[in-house]
């Protein structure tokens, strides 16, 4: 399959994402839309930022990227296929939301591919509330496994287990969030079902983050409950800069540092 076209695919659901969240600001009054910088990588490739501040929203960041080039030799040894070509192909859309009302959970997805002399798909969604809340976690669950079911069910048990072992923070000894999936090194024998699935991951995220943020993004809340958002919104911080590997990808291969630290919210506290 042509990666061309695939990276082409990424780029059409970053839209059809960009136009779902911009409609639910549209859905309280507010004029807020996504704001768009692209960047160009020195060694090859680019891509483009696209950030939202707004009522429903305090941030959204949903960003596309498509970097070409080298690893670096100390790199390549821990990418699959690159340990001899250090040659690379990746593309991808990374999503993170931190909503203004604390009742709305915080949110990330990412869909990717990656070609060195081998290639394969990778990506994800979690969700991070405030006040876990039983409903809205199965309804989150349920969405992600229908997009793996469609495909194997095999998936679900398999990538929920690896999301909630791979969003989790040891050093407090505690889950990032509710979970949901991961998966990454995708590689069977059908390149097409392989896409395919992936793009249905992000489409099943779209389609029920939707819902959940409309719940409740007009719910009130209290300073009090503000303030544990805040709170919470700290152990993303310590999470995305101590742990994650999407971080470390970016800031390894040269990309831009606004766009990699993207998933950072705009405001945060420790008690």
């Amino acid at each position: 399959m042509d990666r061309q076209l695939i990276a082409q695919s990424f780029q059409d659901f970053r839209e059809r994402l960009i136009a779902t969240l911009e409609g639910l600001e549209a859905e309280v009054g507010s004029s807020a839309r996504f704001s768009r910088k692209p960047w160009d990588r020195p060694g090859g490739g680019g891509g483009e930022m696209g950030l939202m501040h707004g009522q429903v929203f305090e941030k959204a960041g949903v960003n596309y990227s498509l970097v070409k080039g080298e690893f670096s030799e100390e790199f390549a040894r821990s990418i699959p296929g690159a340990e001899e070509d250090r040659r690379f192909w990746a593309s991808g859309v990374s999503v993170v939301i931190h909503p203004a009302n604390p009742h709305v959970p915080a949110a990330h997805m990412n869909i990717r591919h990656l070609c060195t002399t081998k290639r394969w798909f990778g990506g994800g969604a979690d969700l991070t509330p405030v006040y876990p809340d039983d409903s809205e976690t199965s309804i989150f669950h349920e969405a992600l496994k229908g997009a793996c079911d469609a495909a194997d069910p095999a998936y679900y048990p398999e990538f929920k287990a690896w999301c909630d072992r791979y969003f989790y923070l040891p050093h407090r000894d505690e889950p990032r969030g509710v979970g949901g999936i991961f998966f990454d090194q995708m590689a069977t024998e059908d390149l097409v079902a392989d896409h395919r699935f992936t793009l249905s991951v992000g489409e099943a995220f779209a389609s029920v983050y939707e819902q959940l943020a409309r719940a409740k993004m007009e719910r009130p809340f209290s300073q009090a409950q503000r303030h544990d958002q805040l709170v919470k919104r700290g152990r993303y911080v310590e999470f995305n800069l101590l742990h994650d590997r999407g971080t470390l990808f970016g800031l390894k291969t040269g990309g831009n540092i606004e766009a990699i630290l993207m998933s950072l919210p705009p405001m945060v506290s420790w008690p």
